[in-house]
C-alpha cells in the first residue's frame, strides 16, 4: 500500500475517519523531506537508550511495515540516526515515524526512505533507561496508544493511526471525499466561487446550522 499511489492524503484519511465515526488519532511531526509519504502496518518500539530495540523490531517485520518509534517526545536527544534508517530501508521498510527527533538528517535525506519526526538534534541518546515489557508491542505518539494492529499514513500534514481492519472502508470514502473536494476546487478555478456552490446565501437565511445545510445540498468542505 503506497499513499502517493493511493492519490490520497492523510486530510482526506482523518476527513473519513470523522464521517465514520472512527477516532481521529494524529500526531504533528513532519517529514524529514517535503513531499515524503509513507503509509504501512505499526511496528512499535520504545526507545530507552539504546539502538537494539530497533533492530529486534526490525528482526520481527515485515516487508511495507513502519517502524514508530516512541521516544516521549523528547526534545534533549535524537535517537534514530542514518543507520538505523538504512537497516529499515534494508528491510524492506516503508519509513519510520519517531514521537522525538532524528539526526544525521543530511545522509537520511541521501538515503531516501520517508522518515517523520518531531525535528533534529546532533546528540544522540544521553543515558539508559529501563526498557518496558510493551517495548515490542505498543508505541505512545503523542496520546495515543498504537500496536501492529493499526496502519500508520503519514505526508507533510503529519501522521494519522487508523485501525487495520477499518483501511479498506476508510479509503474508499475517502476516495469519495478527495474527488467532491477536486471538482468543487475546479469549479472554483473556472470561476465559480465556493459560496455558490454551497447556496451560501440560502444558508445565511436558513436558520440551520453549516453542517445540516451541507447534507441538504451534498456539499463536501465538512459533511
Amino acid at each position: 500500500m503506497d499513499l502517493a499511489e493511493l492519490d490520497l492524503t492523510t486530510a482526506h484519511l482523518a476527513d473519513a475517519c470523522i464521517r465514520s465515526g472512527v477516532p481521529v488519532r494524529t500526531a504533528v511531526v513532519s517529514p524529514v523531506v517535503a513531499g515524503w509519504k509513507a503509509c504501512g502496518r505499526v511496528l512499535p518500539a520504545r526507545h530507552a537508550g539504546s539502538v537494539d530495540i530497533f533492530l529486534e523490531a526490525i528482526e520481527r517485520s515485515q516487508p511495507g511495515d513502519v517502524l514508530v518509534v516512541d521516544n516521549d517526545g523528547r526534545a534533549d536527544e535524537a535517537c534514530v540516526g542514518d543507520l538505523i534508517v538504512l537497516e529499515a530501508q534494508a528491510a524492506g521498510l516503508a519509513g519510520v515515524v519517531i514521537w522525538g527527533l532524528h539526526r544525521d538528517t543530511q545522509d537520511i535525506r541521501a538515503i531516501g526512505l520517508p522518515v517523520f519526526s518531531l525535528g533534529a538534534n546532533p546528540t544522540g541518546p544521553l543515558s539508559l533507561r529501563d526498557r518496558a515489557p510493551e517495548a515490542l508491542s505498543t508505541a505512545e505518539v503523542d496520546q495515543w496508544t498504537v500496536t501492529s494492529d493499526d496502519v500508520v499514513f503519514g505526508d507533510d500534514d503529519g501522521v494519522l493511526f487508523v485501525p487495520a481492519d477499518q483501511v479498506e472502508a476508510l479509503i474508499e470514502k475517502a476516495r469519495g471525499i478527495r474527488d467532491v473536494e477536486r471538482a468543487q476546487a475546479d469549479r472554483v478555478r473556472q470561476g465559480e466561487s465556493l459560496r455558490s456552490q454551497l447556496r451560501f446565501g440560502e444558508y445565511l437565511a436558513s436558520g440551520v446550522t453549516f453542517r445540516e445545510h451541507l447534507r441538504r445540498i451534498g456539499g463536501a468542505v465538512e459533511e
